[in-house]
């Protein structure tokens, strides 16, 4: 039986699966993304019929509204500095480029039992005072929050919590708030337990947490409102859900921390409002996480004696210079291809300057085992730890320590010369201050006679050189 003309059409909801690294959609499920190459990362989700558009959208949509979106010359777009509120937590501030900006949507990332709610809870405490903020748990039972705010003793006033994860719930509690009273600093905790009723995936799906991370970053934009969303990671280390999620938000801040040791660094792989690579430290203690406003002594040895194998670097980690040790191991190898091992370094890049120590150097290490570790747990991703790697390898070659007090740093060159590293002085100033009475550093960031006072700077130009000071 034909269907009547002015029967409206029936739209039914579609299954689609959707990547969870790059966000394609596929109409039936397949070992292997066709966007990205990435296998087993399709996950099934219901897409919604769109509303049908009415008369105004056909007629031409915008137009006639008020508030339609216009073309404006760039040069003639009014803007300002984003303000900043501090979190009371500096190491936080540093890594969030000076402070939270309004409307501003954080994604936090880490470990399970890392501190991402410790850290979180005690920033919105602090802030509350300036900012009235809103903690919304899915996780855990409001006496469970209220029972870590106490401990950590933790001003409370101006902090208020929600036991939810409905999005259309969160929003509807918040705009029924009284207007001194409603938030302007939220904090999901976490981003994978939220859902919202448009769609019917179960929490955690990538829909639902692309869906729920859309709507609150729209909220943040439209109100001002800051948002904190924490988030899960999985065992490869990254976040949780779609890839598409990190696009979304504004910064991106991942939380890391060795098993069995008290410290976490802060990392930022992403910042709209301040520079990535950034680094903050912590120490957690009974009384939750506390800054440590001197990290280069925790990444340095504790060791009094000289050892065989060791060298102290001064690297940088967004805008502060670290101290940090670089260890090698070179041992007899009873394989026929010897292992090459890197920890905290590029693992292609310790086999390219083994090769350069080779030809440049004279120092065999072709039937040496040899194993690169970076102290406490950095990851070094710039050229300024060749120099160092290389005179560690050769301490424990020769098992001989390097002299007392010496600190290096500089790029290796594949014809053996030593290149600059950007803020030499910068470096230099930090090696100063912690008591370094050497430094063997390249050419071009040697600094002016007399400018460093206690400090023997020694100038290499060619890799020879370098080994010759040592």
């Amino acid at each position: 039986m034909s269907r009547p003309s002015g029967a409206a059409k029936t739209t039914r909801a579609r299954t689609a699966y959707v990547c969870a690294e790059c966000g394609a959609e596929h109409g039936k499920w397949q070992g292997q993304c066709a966007g990205c190459g990435a296998w087993n990362t399709l996950s099934e989700f219901v897409v919604e019929p769109a509303a049908k558009a009415g008369p105004a959208a056909r007629r031409g949509g915008w137009a006639g509204r008020a508030d339609a979106p216009r073309v404006t010359a760039l040069k003639d777009v009014r803007h300002t500095e984003e303000a900043r509120v501090s979190t009371g937590i500096g190491e936080l501030d540093r890594v969030l480029g000076g402070g939270l900006v309004e409307g501003a949507v954080v994604l936090v990332g880490g470990d399970p039992g890392i501190g991402k709610s410790t850290l979180l809870l005690q920033a919105v405490a602090r802030m509350a005072a300036v900012l009235p903020a809103l903690y919304v748990t899915g996780e855990e039972s409001l006496a469970q929050v209220a029972g870590r705010a106490a401990r950590l003793d933790l001003p409370l006033d101006g902090l208020q919590a929600l036991a939810e994860t409905g999005v259309e719930a969160i929003l509807q509690h918040v705009a029924g708030m009284a207007a001194g009273t409603r938030p302007r600093l939220i904090v999901a905790d976490s981003v994978q337990t939220l859902w919202t009723e448009s769609l019917t995936a179960a929490p955690g799906s990538v829909s639902q947490v692309r869906e729920s991370a859309a709507r609150l970053v729209r909220y943040a934009k439209e109100t001002g409102t800051a948002v904190f969303l924490v988030g899960h990671v999985t065992k490869e280390g990254g976040i949780a859900g779609p890839r598409v999620l990190e696009h979304m938000v504004d910064a991106v801040l991942y939380f890391e921390g060795e098993s069995g040791s008290r410290f976490r660094v802060l990392r930022a792989f992403k910042n709209r409002f301040g520079a990535v690579n950034e680094l903050g430290v912590f120490a957690m203690g009974d009384k939750g996480l506390k800054e440590v406003p001197n990290p280069s002594a925790i990444f340095l040895s504790g060791g009094s004696t000289r050892q065989p194998g060791s060298c102290v670097m001064v690297t940088r980690e967004g805008t502060r210079p670290l101290m940090v040790e670089v260890q090698a191991l070179v041992d007899s190898s009873p394989l026929s291809n010897p292992r090459r091992v890197a920890v905290g370094l590029e693992q292609n890049r310790l086999a390219m300057l083994l090769a350069v120590l080779h030809r440049h150097g004279g120092v065999v290490v072709g039937d040496q085992d040899v194993f690169v570790n970076v102290v406490g747990g950095i990851r070094v991703q710039e050229t300024a730890a060749d120099l160092p790697v290389l005179l560690a390898v050769l301490s424990s070659l020769r098992d001989a320590p390097l002299p007392e007090k010496t600190v290096a740093f500089g790029e290796v060159g594949l014809s053996g010369e030593i290149r600059p590293v950007p803020n030499g002085e910068e470096r230099l100033r930090e090696a100063a201050t912690h008591g370094f009475k050497r430094a063997i550093v390249p050419k071009a960031n040697a600094p002016k006679a007399g400018t460093l006072k206690g400090l023997e700077v020694i100038a290499v130009e060619r890799l020879a050189d370098a080994l010759a000071a040592v």
